[in-house]
């Protein structure tokens, strides 16, 4: 399934650990400090992730209309550019009170947002719902005769902060279409997205888009440096509360907190699930003739294994949808990242690809086991989203059971603080040639060159022979490695020659070591032979 970036992107595994699995009624929840108790008065009640997850188990006893009820006209025969024309005004955001480091603006609803978020604002502790007014919105060029009901709703909202200069409230976190959001550290750009839940993702039978229907934001405190945020879940087959506490900054974090109940069983259930889009790269220029030499929002796949091993799999525009596994137990961290961060491998002045984050998840407990899952889907056009990558437990969630788990999300512009090892940093792909030494590559062998640097490399380019390139081949075999230190980015390139049966599939890998110590993260790519 690909999903269209211009509408909702503008504006490895048994069962699962006793952390993660329960029963109805018994989920884990995340709550903050009591209010205080004066004048001997019992603390009034406030509204917590744990009213949120009660909603949800409730919300299992009522059957989820999977197709919402038309919005009154016009809004319901809005498109794409009209929808557009409707803004929030500024001077009417939410927490505007002097000195107040948040802005929240909301989204019309129409167009695609056909299914209304209720936006609730909490206050001493207090929700109330947001009602819709006209004299929230610039309308444009829409014409609205007819007031509309005050209980419409909104697409969904976005929050604002000092990010990039204090006198300035930046764009920081938006929520927009199903459980799609996205957020932004610091001199970024808005790229890939993340989602709260991913189900039967790439699956021909379809996927399933899970929705936040309900939300309710914490009102911040003048001197605030974070906001804190629930939403409820509803589809077919499940129901979720969420927690999200956001950390504006240099490099934003949000820490989730997600419970999760199963009104039918989930077989192919996706957590913590990012997408992106990849068209064209160094290693993949196949489907573009653009001036441009790569677009893409991420380029590859970063992995931290639970045993500790590091993974870059870069991403492809394949000719066919194609999934990869992952195996793991207890995964530390993964993410989609965009590591190439020079404006010269893209050339748009206006998209800046070289500015757009990766995101990066990491468990704040062990979620047993299960796959990362990578999925490619084929496009012609950079305004797709192609590319979705998630944790897919091994045990499916049955009704009557809950599922609970904790993350942190952090926005990177770099990888290099995550690994203090080497990374790769170029793939390309060509015909084998013969190399300095004049030897002749067996027929139709196939080159793959990759560029190392970072970690300890530059130091170790001072004695070059005694950095070992480690290459294997799942099928067919590695004719050739060979390794020669890169000054221009201070590390080394890697040469590998393969030759495999035509049409076969082979899973490469490579790294280098120098004598038992591993210099560099583990390169892994799918290659099927031609």
């Amino acid at each position: 399934m690909t999903i269209n970036r211009r509408t909702l992107m503008l504006a490895s595994g048994t069962i699962l650990t006793p952390a993660l699995l329960g029963t109805v009624g018994s989920a884990p929840a995340q709550t903050g400090p009591a209010a205080p108790v004066g004048n001997g008065q019992p603390p009034k009640p406030r509204f917590r992730f744990d009213d949120v997850v009660k909603k949800a188990s409730e919300a299992l006893n009522v059957p989820f209309d999977i197709n919402p009820a038309p919005l009154p006209e016009p809004i319901a025969r809005l498109d794409f550019d009209t929808w557009r024309d409707i803004r929030f005004k500024p001077d009417k955001a939410f927490f505007n009170q002097p000195g107040s480091p948040f802005r929240l603006q909301l989204f019309h609803p129409g167009f695609l947002y056909n299914r209304p978020m209720t936006v609730n604002l909490i206050r001493d502790g207090i929700p109330t719902p947001v009602p819709y007014a006209a004299n929230l919105f610039d309308y444009g060029r829409v014409k609205v005769e007819r007031p509309l009901p005050v209980g419409l709703g909104f697409a969904g909202f976005r929050l604002h902060a000092p990010l990039n200069d204090p006198r300035v409230h930046d764009e920081l976190i938006s929520f927009l279409g199903a459980s799609y959001f996205r957020f932004l550290s610091r001199d970024q750009r808005y790229g890939l997205s993340a989602r709260g839940l991913a189900i039967n993702t790439g699956r021909k039978e379809g996927e399933e888009f899970p929705v936040f229907t309900d939300v309710w934001i914490e009102t911040p405190d003048a001197d605030a440096d974070r906001v804190t945020l629930y939403a409820l879940m509803q589809s077919a087959s499940l129901t979720g509360a969420f927690q999200f506490v956001v950390f504006p900054g240099p490099e934003t974090v949000v820490e989730v907190v997600a419970t999760v109940f199963a009104r039918q069983p989930v077989a192919r259930l996706g957590l913590a699930p990012l997408t992106s889009m990849f068209l064209a790269g160094e290693n993949d220029q196949r489907h573009s003739d653009d001036y441009r030499p790569e677009l893409h929002d991420s380029d590859g796949l970063l992995i931290h294994s639970g045993s500790g091993e590091w993974l870059w799999r870069p991403l492809r525009n394949p000719k066919e949808v194609e999934t990869s596994a992952f195996l793991d137990t207890n995964v530390r961290g993964f993410g989609l990242m965009q590591r190439d961060r020079t404006f010269e491998h893209y050339q748009d002045l206006d998209l800046a690809y070289e500015r757009r984050p990766g995101y990066w998840i990491e468990p704040h407990e062990n979620w047993g086991e299960g796959q990362i899952e990578l999925i490619e889907i084929p496009t012609s056009d950079e305004t797709n989203d192609n590319i979705v990558a998630f944790w897919r437990p091994k045990a499916p969630l049955e009704p009557g059971q809950n599922l609970t788990i904790r993350y942190r999300m952090r926005s990177l512009s770099g990888t290099a603080d995550l690994n203090p090892g080497g990374m790769a940093l170029n793939t390309f792909r060509t015909r084998a040639r013969a190399l300095g030494s004049g030897e002749t590559p067996p027929a139709g062998s196939t080159r793959f060159i990759i560029d190392f640097a970072g970690g300890d490399l530059a130091f170790q380019m001072l004695a070059p022979q005694s950095v070992q390139i480690v290459a294997s081949a799942s099928v067919g075999k590695v004719t050739r490695a060979a390794l020669m230190p890169n000054p221009s980015i201070q590390g080394f390139r890697a040469m590998i020659d393969i030759e495999a049966p035509p049409g076969q599939l082979t899973d490469l890998r490579a790294f280098l070591k120098a004598g038992s110590r591993v210099l560099t993260e583990t390169w892994t790519y799918p290659w099927r032979a031609e």
